[in-house]
């Protein structure tokens, strides 16, 4: 498929978002009250959380033929992943903005329910933007088990560290250390569990099934057009072997070998953090960015079967 950078940064940069909001909403949910009830102590990280998502959410717009029309996406929720996407994106906001905004009954009461509620919706929505791919039958790559998982993976990656790099209490910092160390070698053996298979060749439908014929051979006596077109520049994108492996290499390193050097070495010297966490995180996204262009470019459409 050809890879739409409008589409890279929003499931790349949005997903860092949802899962900085995750972690925040963990820690509101489950930590001391004298932390969570005062909110200037997790503020920033909600507006930085909001900055990230809205960045990627604009990004995706761009990839829209009439963005005005984007309203209609959210009526279709019982049957499509992406209007079920825009409805957790739109709780996750409104569970966020609850967060701060004056309420009607005591805080100590509200806080850690609308804490859960946000984490709940913050995940649905990464993982309603992985089932927009995992549920296309017609490209094997994205049908895979593993995807669903990297998706929220990485936004727990990312966004893990982007709540890390920020002031925490000393507490929070010894459980995510050890929980981002574990989550960056986890997403690097699950992402060559996910290329190996790619390199062993998924199943594809052959050209009868294609065409609902499973019980005959089909066979293509001439090229359905002569020229490029739009199915050829978007669903026949070829990415050279070589390149998918270097590609791959520098992804790896990006996303979890650079993330594990910094995390082990804040453990080990604790005065590295101010440089080192935040470092890490940016890492972290430039690695997702990377895997996740390669997500779109070394996946290959059945329609291709005739090219």
């Amino acid at each position: 498929m050809n890879p739409a950078f409008s589409v890279i940064v929003f499931t790349t940069v949005s997903g860092m978002g949802y899962g900085l909001w995750l972690w925040l909403a963990l820690r509101i949910a489950f930590g001391p009250p004298a932390e969570v009830f005062e909110p200037i102590t997790w503020a920033f990280a909600l507006l930085a959380g909001a900055a990230l998502t809205t960045a990627g959410i604009v990004a995706s717009l761009w990839h829209l033929g009439k963005p005005a029309r984007v309203w209609r996406a959210f009526s279709q929720w019982r049957t499509s992943w992406m209007s079920r996407e825009g409805v957790m994106a739109l709780a996750a906001l409104a569970a966020a903005v609850l967060l701060v905004a004056p309420l009607p009954v005591e805080r100590e009461t509200a806080l850690r329910p609308l804490a859960l509620l946000l984490a709940a919706c913050a995940a649905g929505t990464v993982a309603s933007t992985a089932m927009i791919y995992a549920s296309l039958k017609p490209i094997p790559a994205w049908r895979h088990p593993l995807v669903v998982p990297a998706y929220l993976g990485f936004a727990l990656l990312c966004g893990g560290l982007a709540f890390l790099a920020m002031p925490q209490p000393i507490p929070v910092a010894r459980i995510a250390l050890p929980v981002l160390v574990a989550l960056a070698m986890a997403m690097g053996l699950l992402k060559l569990a996910y290329w190996r298979d790619l390199d062993r060749g998924l199943a594809m439908p052959s050209r009868a099934e294609a065409i609902g014929l499973p019980q005959r051979q089909a066979t293509v006596f001439e090229r359905p057009h002569t020229e490029a077109n739009y199915i050829t520049r978007e669903m026949a994108f070829v990415v050279a072997r070589r390149h998918a492996r270097l590609l791959r290499g520098v992804a790896l390193g990006l996303f979890a070998l650079v993330p594990l050097a910094l995390l082990l070495s804040v453990r080990a010297m604790p005065a590295a953090a101010h440089w080192a966490l935040p470092l890490a995180a940016a890492s972290a996204l430039a690695g997702a960015i990377v895997e996740r262009w390669l997500f779109f470019a070394e996946a290959r459409h059945v329609v291709t079967s005739y090219y």
